[in-house]
């Protein structure tokens, strides 16, 4: 049998056909239409991204310019859509050339203003959340409700009660922004069921560090990194690290706001982890293994399995990242991706849409655009190759 394409020279070689991993083991033939070799990389299964924006609003992105040098395969956009927004999200979810799962917004809205979806409970309707999750099953894996001052006013924690009834009646979990109170980070957590998430875990605004946090993960709530513009601060992790308190999910909030940093992409936040004292291993769980079992995704190198798959090289070299509150800290390796596949095929290079016009950026980061976008023209506008790099294609004939 001819494979489509062998991963070669990793831990174990990978053979795919037909869009799913064919056989794994050391010494494959080398019987393929393609050999990628990924001798010394960091070979994972496709990176999962559990809390991303890439519905149309406010927030969104589009995930593919990110997706090909990041090995994120699978983005889970977390609360974009409404009920009234549906058709918008799955419109992207067909169109881009990596997995897009999702979470219902309990808000029929969604995000398509910058906060504020759930200051009338009108738009929190749980029959039509329920009818949307219903009709959309292979796009909708979970409730997402945003619990903080701006986003709720008065209504305090009823907007979570209305999104909590609507993931009973379709079995799916809830995941729940935490921010600025009131409401009380105790009132929201007491609310959450086993296998329910709490994003922004590591807040600095939340600081999500009592014994209710205790509790909750101890009864099974998730604890999901979601770092965004505002969600994550390096102390608040450092405390929680030392009271056994470990994320059970890495993810980026990437959106919009984030994009451009503090977050930048999986890898970076990864780096996070990393920076900290979590090990590599236990790491590369919280983007794979971790958050498809949350959701009930599909992940893993194994035989048979579609084949989305992730090559890193691992640089051991000092990386300095910093958190929503510009504290850094020091990673002692960097994960650079080289390739990222999607059911086998090679994600190719795509140049990210500039910043909308509401984006608030830094002077240093519209000047770092700028120079990108110089750089990528200096790039695309020089010949690719010299004289000693052609072909002459089609030679004249002798007289």
């Amino acid at each position: 049998m001819t494979w489509d394409l062998l991963l070669s020279g990793g831990d174990a070689d990978i053979a795919i056909s037909g869009g799913r991993i064919a056989a794994i083991g050391p010494g494959l033939p080398r019987d393929a239409r393609e050999i990628a070799d990924v001798s010394g990389c960091l070979v994972t299964p496709g990176l999962i991204d559990l809390h991303t924006h890439v519905g149309p609003g406010y927030w969104g992105i589009d995930p593919d310019p990110i997706a090909w040098c990041s090995g994120v395969t699978t983005w889970v956009d977390a609360g974009s859509a409404g009920a009234y927004t549906v058709a918008g999200l799955r419109r992207v979810a067909e169109t881009a050339a990596v997995r897009v799962h999702a979470l219902l917004n309990i808000s029929a809205v969604g995000l398509a203003g910058r906060t504020g979806e759930s200051r009338d409970l009108a738009n929190c309707d749980v029959a039509l959340a329920i009818d949307a999750v219903q009709a959309n099953r292979d796009l909708f894996h979970g409730i997402k409700v945003r619990i903080d001052a701006e986003t709720v006013g008065a209504n305090g924690v009823e907007p979570l009660r209305r999104g909590l009834e609507a993931a009973q009646a379709c079995g799916v979990p809830v995941m729940v922004h935490i921010g600025t109170a009131p409401p009380s980070l105790d009132e929201v957590l007491d609310l959450l069921r086993p296998g329910d998430l709490m994003t922004h875990c590591a807040s600095g605004i939340a600081a999500p560090l009592g014994p209710s946090v205790r509790a909750a993960a101890e009864r099974g709530v998730l604890l999901d990194l979601g770092h965004g513009s505002g969600g994550f601060a390096f102390d608040v992790l450092e405390r929680q690290l030392d009271a056994g308190l470990l994320p059970t999910t890495v993810s980026t909030d990437l959106h919009a706001r984030s994009l451009h940093g503090p977050v930048f992409d999986l890898p970076t936040t990864m780096a996070k982890l990393l920076a900290v004292g979590v090990p590599l291993d236990g790491v590369v769980e919280a983007v794979t293994t971790h958050p498809a079992r949350a959701l009930g995704l599909s992940c893993g190198l194994a035989v048979g399995a579609p084949a989305d798959i992730a090559v890193f090289d691992v640089r051991k070299e000092p990386f300095t990242v910093v958190d929503a509150h510009r504290q850094t800290r020091v990673s002692p390796i960097r994960l650079v991706n080289r390739a990222t596949y999607v059911a086998g095929r090679l994600l190719p290079p795509r140049l990210p849409a500039p910043p909308a016009p509401w984006i608030p950026l830094t002077g240093a980061q519209r000047s770092a655009l700028d120079h990108r976008t110089r750089a990528i023209r200096d790039l695309l506008t020089t010949p690719l190759v010299g004289v000693d790099g052609l072909a002459e294609q089609f030679p004249r004939r002798s007289k």
